[in-house]
């Protein structure tokens, strides 16, 4: 099997810059079996943080593609999981999401639905923030599923979310979206008004919608919010214990504030050839690195949210 190609057109100046930060962005593909996705999960965090990672970000649905209310009942057990591994490996984590019973006040989620929350836990394995999915998706789509209605198992958030992450001697506010969040331009722009360095996109795209817009969505809310935007996602066949059979995109990528496209995961499959230690890696990473001051001076430059009318 021939390697997948990760394209990445960063310089070595920006790596070398004491004042960077390093992001990684997870590909996976999940299937229902919690334990085994938690390998996978553990062992790319282990990964990205050798290769100096300091923000890690998983994608949506990361520990079980379907079966989200037996998945929401582990919420506290999986968190504290995921939590610990990022206090393991010293990293900053977006737990990419997890189906939760309850809102963030503590009162259970009504009319029998959930909530899809994405968690941010420092490297000291605390919770820094919880953002609970606004825009919940619903299409028909030509695909084997053929439609998909969120809002049927989920309940949508009601707040925006920007978290500060500390790293070398810098403070970077992470805004906070999932998936489907990317199709709305304003939650982009409020992100950024409300302080916003990185946009992070934890997402799992139908093969076909991701096909025809993943790449521009993720271009076009960096350019919308001048912000660095995170896109780690599921990708491959995600085979469901009643016998369906999901398909999502992949095609992992971080896209700079400017919309150009810094690294990539141009597949769909995961590319499991063995490792050198003779193990296949059942994830892919992208890595790029965030120079603040640059894109700060980039948006000097072109400074749209002085220019804003509408919002």
């Amino acid at each position: 099997m021939s390697s997948t190609k990760i394209n990445s057109t960063q310089n070595s100046s920006q790596n070398k810059n004491k004042n960077a930060l390093t992001i990684a962005a997870v590909q996976l593909n999940s299937q229902q079996d919690i334990e085994a996705n938690l390998v996978n999960i553990q062992a790319a965090i282990k990964d990205a943080a050798s290769q100096g990672a300091t923000l890690v970000v998983l994608p949506e649905n990361c520990c079980s593609m379907g079966q989200q209310f037996a998945t929401a009942e582990r919420f506290e057990a999986l968190s504290a999981t995921l939590a610990d591994y990022a206090r393991q490996q010293g990293v900053y984590l977006i737990a990419g999401t997890l189906p939760c019973l309850y809102r963030p006040d503590g009162v259970t989620v009504p009319d029998g639905r959930l909530r899809q929350v994405s968690q941010l836990f420092a490297p000291d394995g605390k919770q820094v923030a919880r953002y609970d999915k606004i825009h919940l998706f619903t299409a028909t789509v030509a695909d084997k599923q053929g439609s998909y209605n969120e809002a049927a198992t989920f309940e949508p958030g009601m707040q925006t979310v920007v978290a500060a992450l500390e790293a070398n001697e810098s403070v970077y506010n992470l805004g906070m979206m999932v998936c489907f969040d990317l199709r709305f331009p304003a939650l982009a722009q409020r992100l950024r008004q409300a302080g916003a360095d990185i946009l992070s996109a934890p997402s799992a795209f139908t093969y076909l919608t991701g096909q025809a817009h993943w790449s521009l969505l993720l271009q076009a809310r960096a350019l919308d919010s001048q912000c660095m935007v995170i896109g780690a996602a599921q990708g491959g066949d995600h085979i469901y214990k009643d016998g369906n059979i999901r398909q999502t995109w992949g095609h992992s990528a971080i896209t700079a504030y400017d919309s150009k496209i810094m690294t990539s995961y141009d597949d769909s499959e995961l590319n499991r050839q063995n490792t050198d230690q003779g193990s296949a890696k059942d994830y892919a990473l992208v890595l790029a690195t965030l120079d603040k001051p640059a894109q700060e001076q980039a948006r000097q430059k072109l400074p749209i949210f002085q220019c804003h009318r509408l919002a």
